[in-house]
C-alpha cells in the first residue's frame, strides 16, 4: 500500500508510526524492552554499516550479536567497547590476515548506540526525551532556518546544508532543549548539556553523509518508506547521545 503513495505521504506516515513506537516504548519505561527496541535497531543499523564500509564477515554480526547481549547484563556497557578493541588487536596480532576493517562498524554505529543504553541505564527516560527532542529540534531547525535564510555554505560533505541553517537549528534546539533537560539538571548544566549535545548532532549527520558518498549511496537502507534506512534516521542520535553521556557524568 504505501508504495502508492508518495515520499513525502510517507515520510509523514512512517515518522507518525515511529514516534507513536518510540513514545509507546518510553511510556512502558522497562529496562527489558528498551534493550529489545535499540537492539532491533543496533542490528539493522550494524548490517547497513557493513554495506557502507562494503564489508562481509559472518563472524562480525556474531561478535555483534555476542556484545549486545552480554550489554543486558554488564552495570557499564561503555566498558565493552574496549573488550572489542582488545578482541581484534588479539585477532589482528595472532591472524596477520584480519581484515583490519571490521572494527569500522563497532566504532560506528556500536559504539553510539550503546550510549543510548547507557543513557537510559545512568539518566533515565527522560533523559532519552531530552537527547531525541535536542537532536530532532537541531535537524528540523537548521532545515528550515537554512530554506529561510541560508547563503553561506556550511560543508562540501552536504552540500544541501547551510551555516545559518546550522546555526539556526543549534540555537532552537538548545532553548528547547534546555527547557527539557531541567527535569534531569539545573538550568547551566541543562544549557551547557544541550548546546554541546546540539552542535555534535549535525556532525553525526553530517558524518552519516560522508559515508554514504563514500559508498556512493543516497541511503543507507530502505527498511524505512520515505525515510531510507536505520542509519538515516539516527545519524545524529550516534554522535550526540556519547556527547550527552559524557556531559552528564562531567558536570552532574
Amino acid at each position: 500500500m504505501l508504495e502508492n503513495l508518495t515520499s513525502l505521504q510517507q515520510r509523514v506516515i512512517t515518522g507518525i508510526g515511529l514516534l507513536a513506537l518510540v513514545g509507546l516504548i518510553g511510556w512502558i519505561d522497562n529496562f527489558f524492552i528498551m534493550w529489545a527496541f535499540l537492539g532491533v535497531i543496533y542490528i539493522f543499523a550494524f548490517y547497513e554499516a557493513m554495506k557502507l564500509f562494503k564489508l562481509s564477515s559472518a563472524s562480525a554480526y556474531f561478535w555483534a550479536l555476542l556484545l549486545w547481549i552480554f550489554a543486558y547484563f554488564y552495570p557499564n556497557p561503555d566498558d565493552l567497547f574496549f573488550l572489542v578493541a582488545i578482541i581484534f588487536g588479539a585477532s589482528i596480532a595472532y591472524l596477520h590476515n584480519f581484515d583490519k576493517r571490521l572494527i569500522l562498524p563497532f566504532l560506528y554505529p556500536v559504539s553510539g548506540i550503546l550510549f543510548f543504553l547507557i543513557l537510559y541505564e545512568d539518566f533515565g527516560v527522560r533523559s532519552m526525551l531530552w537527547l531525541l527532542i535536542t537532536v530532532a529540534l537541531a535537524d528540523t531547525g537548521a532545515y528550515f532556518t537554512g530554506k529561510a535564510i541560508g547563503k553561506t555554505k556550511f560543508s562540501d560533505t552536504s552540500p544541501n546544508k547551510t551555516l545559518e541553517g546550522v546555526f539556526g537549528g543549534i540555537v532552537i534546539a538548545t532553548i528547547f532543549g534546555t527547557y527539557m533537560g531541567l527535569a534531569i539538571a539545573p538550568f547551566w548544566i541543562a544549557l551547557v548539556v544541550t548546546f554541546f549535545t546540539a552542535v555534535t548532532s549535525v556532525f553525526g549527520d553530517l558524518f552519516e553523509s560522508y559515508l554514504k558518498r563514500e559508498a556512493g549511496v543516497k541511503d543507507s537502507g530502505d527498511i524505512l518508506p520515505g525515510h531510507g534506512g536505520i542509519l538515516d534516521r539516527i545519524d545524529g542520535y550516534l554522535f550526540a547521545a556519547p556527547m550527552m553521556v559524557i556531559a552528564l557524568r562531567a558536570f552532574l
